[in-house]
């Protein structure tokens, strides 16, 4: 009984309840309750911070100093105005400047600017930059060189330095200021300007790991002193240089050459390896301008970038510039060393690109980029005594061009036929049509590959100055 009184009591309850629910419709809701107020001290007990919201002056000083350190040069000092915090981080932090940077914001005055920016960071600074267009006129000239004699550059690690633009080209003397940093700098770069060979002798660059020089006149004593004066030299970029007509390579450190020989004096000719044991990558990047290059000693090196019709290459006693018909069982061991080759090229030539991988059959990547496509390349018929013997590694190409003509058409399917160890081929397109990639897909007799796991892949090319050639790591 007591069970079943207690579900009667229970079921009326119930019914009042929905009752009570059914009038209320359309009445006003209660006011809700006042919130109990905060307790101050919740955050310092929830282990985890809940009850607030989280600031960005919360952070560590470790991951504000990595933000700071991203944004533009302006907005790094204005992060001092936020709270008391930031007041210190910005300082504490080692100053990079950038003269076009400031510029910009400030009509294209320089010199006030700078003067403020370094008294009121009052800390060291380790980048100065200074591009072409600034470089324009005597005032700036003044204020960039009155900056370069600054305590606060006492220890510049990274200087990129550019006395007047190529329009208005002069041979202007650098200044003798930015050779004080010779024994800090870690990156150089230097441009448009005349290095002397009264500033470079003796100098001595112990850190340098990196140098540019672009569109710069010195003597081959002057070049070849830098480097031989820079014995942690990595990397070495030079394009547009003149004066110097031939560059021969000694160094123990070098793992990276770069040499675009255009310029509008009598430029570099010239270039021999005599010995780099630890060179990984060699480019030459203008193909209107020859450039004779020799390596007698680059055991490491694998990655070669030339133009077909500027770039003379002699390995050892191999001159590949030629065209020999060498057999490949009497191939050096430095050209069977060669895994990536990047070639710039007028036509896109079949004939050409297989020489080439006769010449170095290790290849396995292989970047091609050309100005148009050629006439025939046809290679059912004229190549097939080659493919019944010669072996092709290549797992990855790229190529800059493709326009769907016949010749480019016959180019594609040679490798999509023919490369068994194919992993990716990577074709640049003026369009990305669907229905022009679809019959590009069926002329190309994709489903017919020779190696099933490869991916062809179609890009959208975005246009370069035309004639220009550049290096991609593949």
């Amino acid at each position: 009984m007591e069970a079943g009184g207690s579900s009667s009591r229970s079921e009326t309850t119930s019914r009042k309840r929905k009752s009570a629910a059914l009038e209320g419709e359309g009445s006003p809701a209660p006011a809700p309750a006042p919130a109990a107020a905060p307790d101050p001290g919740a955050a310092d007990h929830d282990g985890g911070g809940g009850g607030r919201d989280l600031h960005l002056s919360d952070l560590p000083d470790d991951v504000l100093r990595k933000i700071i350190s991203v944004l533009p040069m302006k907005q790094r000092g204005r992060t001092q105005i936020l709270a008391k915090r930031w007041l210190p981080l910005w300082r504490s932090l080692p100053l990079n400047i950038d003269c076009d940077e400031i510029a910009r914001s400030n009509h294209g005055k320089l010199g006030d600017v700078l003067q403020r920016i370094i008294s009121s960071h009052q800390g060291d600074c380790h980048r100065f930059c200074i591009r072409p267009f600034l470089a324009t006129n005597m005032e700036n000239d003044a204020a960039v060189d009155a900056c370069l004699l600054s305590p606060a550059l006492n220890k510049l690690k990274e200087l990129e330095f550019y006395r007047r633009p190529w329009h208005n080209w002069q041979r202007v003397p650098a200044p003798t200021s930015i050779f004080r940093f010779s024994h800090t700098l870690c990156v150089a770069q230097f441009g448009h300007c005349t290095l002397t060979d009264d500033i470079i002798q003796g100098l001595h660059f112990p850190q340098l790991k990196k140098l540019g020089l672009d569109y710069v006149f010195l003597s081959e004593f002057s070049l070849s002193s830098m480097i031989a004066g820079s014995p942690s030299l990595e990397v070495l970029l030079i394009t547009g240089c003149s004066g110097a007509r031939c560059l021969r390579i000694n160094s123990f450190t070098l793992r990276s050459i770069e040499v675009g020989n255009s310029s509008p004096d009598p430029s570099m000719e010239e270039l021999i390896i005599e010995s780099a044991p630890h060179l990984e990558r060699l480019f030459h990047l203008d193909q209107n301008e020859d450039l004779h290059v020799s390596v007698l000693s680059a055991p490491k090196l694998e990655t070669l970038g030339c133009c077909t019709n500027s770039t003379r290459l002699v390995f050892g006693s191999t001159d590949i510039h030629q065209g020999p018909r060498i057999e490949i069982g009497s191939l050096s061991t430095a050209l069977c060393r060669i895994k990536s080759l990047h070639l710039c090229m007028r036509t896109l030539c079949l004939d050409m690109v297989i020489e080439m991988m006769r010449c170095f059959p290790c290849m396995e990547k292989l970047y091609i980029q050309c100005e148009k496509s050629g006439t025939k390349n046809l290679w059912r018929r004229k190549h097939r005594d080659l493919l019944s013997s010669f072996v092709i590694r290549l797992k990855k190409i790229v190529l800059d061009y493709y326009r769907a003509k016949k010749s480019d058409i016959d180019f594609v399917t040679f490798f999509v036929l023919n490369a068994r160890a194919l992993e990716s081929m990577t074709v640049l397109v003026k369009s990305n049509d669907e229905e022009f990639l679809a019959k590009q897909r069926q002329k190309l007799l994709l489903e017919s590959k020779a190696s099933d796991g490869a991916e062809i892949n179609f890009v959208l090319k975005v246009d370069a100055n035309p004639g220009t050639y550049y290096s991609i790591s593949l």
